[in-house]
C-alpha cells in the first residue's frame, strides 16, 4: 500500500469517524432534549387531568406512566432512525422480543393485566386503608405492575398487582365508619346489668364515639371465669386505633371504680 492509499484511507477513516460522533452527540441530545419534553407533556396531561374532579388521583398516575413509557419507546425509534438503522426492522425485532419477553415474564404481564383491572374496578384508591395480598396498610401509589402500601408501622411495602387482585380486599375506608371490637371480661359475681351500664356510659364520652349507630355492650358469651361483654364502639376510620386504646382504658377503669372482684377461674372438684 503506497502513500496515497494509506492518506486516504485515514481520510475515509476520519469522515467516516467524526461523521458518527456528530451522529452520536446528537442522539445524546436528541434524548436529553426528548425526554425533558416528555416530561413537560406528562405533567402538561397529569394538571389538565387533575383540574377535573371526576378523575381519581389513581387514574392520573396509570394514565401518565403509560404516555411516558409509550412517548419514549417512541424516542428510542427516533433515535435509531437518525443513526440510519431501519425502523421498520427494529419494529419486527421489538415485536420479536416483546413475545419472547411476555412468555419469560408471564408474571409481568398478569401484574400488568391485573393494574389495569384495578383501575377500571377501582377496588380502591390512594389514600385509602385496605388490606390486600396480606399487607395492612394506606395505599401511596397504584403503578403498572405493583401498588405500594405503607404499613401501619411505617414500612413502605410493594406488591405484585396480580397478587393483590387474585386474593380479597377489605377496604376499611370504603364505609362511613367502622367498629372496634373489644371485650370485658367479669366475675361470675358482678352484676352484669350494672357493668353494661355504666360501661356504656363511659364509652359514649369517649372522643370520637359516634352516637349512631350507638355503641353495642351485650353479653357475648361465658367461660370458667364468668361472662363476657361484647365491646363495641363505632367510628370513624381515622379515629380507629385512638378509639381502639382509649375503650380499652375505659373498660379497665370502669370496672376498677366499680370495685369488681377480679375475674378467676372456677373449677368444679367431684369427690371419687
Amino acid at each position: 500500500m503506497d502513500t496515497t492509499q494509506v492518506i486516504g484511507f485515514l481520510n475515509v477513516t476520519i469522515a467516516v469517524l467524526t461523521a458518527f460522533v456528530f451522529k452520536l452527540i446528537g442522539a445524546i441530545l436528541l434524548w436529553f432534549v426528548g425526554t425533558w419534553l416528555i416530561g413537560i407533556a406528562v405533567k402538561l396531561v397529569a394538571r389538565s387531568i387533575r383540574s377535573s374532579s371526576r378523575i381519581d388521583s389513581t387514574l392520573v398516575t396509570y394514565v401518565t406512566a403509560t404516555i411516558s413509557l409509550t412517548l419514549k419507546v417512541i424516542l428510542v425509534v427516533a433515535i435509531l432512525g437518525f443513526f440510519g438503522i431501519e425502523t421498520a426492522s427494529f419494529a419486527a425485532l421489538l415485536a420479536g422480543a416483546g413475545v419472547a419477553i411476555g412468555a419469560a415474564w408471564s408474571g409481568m404481564l398478569g401484574n400488568f393485566a391485573a393494574g389495569v383491572f384495578l383501575i377500571f374496578f377501582r377496588p380502591f384508591s390512594v389514600g385509602d386503608f385496605i388490606c390486600a395480598g396480606g399487607v395492612t396498610g394506606t395505599v401511596e401509589e397504584i403503578g403498572l405492575f405493583v401498588t405500594t402500601i405503607n404499613t401501619l408501622d411505617n414500612v413502605r411495602t410493594i406488591i405484585g398487582n396480580n397478587k393483590i387482585f387474585s386474593d380479597n380486599i377489605q377496604n376499611f375506608s370504603a364505609n362511613p365508619y367502622r367498629r372496634v371490637d373489644l371485650v370485658a371480661q367479669l366475675n361470675h359475681g358482678v352484676d352484669h346489668l350494672d357493668a353494661m351500664s355504666k360501661l356504656r356510659a363511659r364509652i359514649s364520652e369517649i372522643p370520637n364515639v359516634l352516637t349512631n349507630p350507638a355503641p353495642d355492650v351485650e353479653i357475648l358469651e361465658f367461660n370458667l371465669a364468668g361472662p363476657v361483654l361484647a365491646v363495641r364502639p363505632y367510628c370513624n376510620n381515622k379515629d380507629y386505633w385512638q378509639v381502639y386504646f382509649d375503650t380499652n382504658r375505659v373498660i379497665r377503669e370502669t370496672c376498677g371504680e366499680a370495685g369488681y372482684p377480679v375475674p378467676e377461674q372456677h373449677y368444679a372438684f367431684r369427690q371419687v
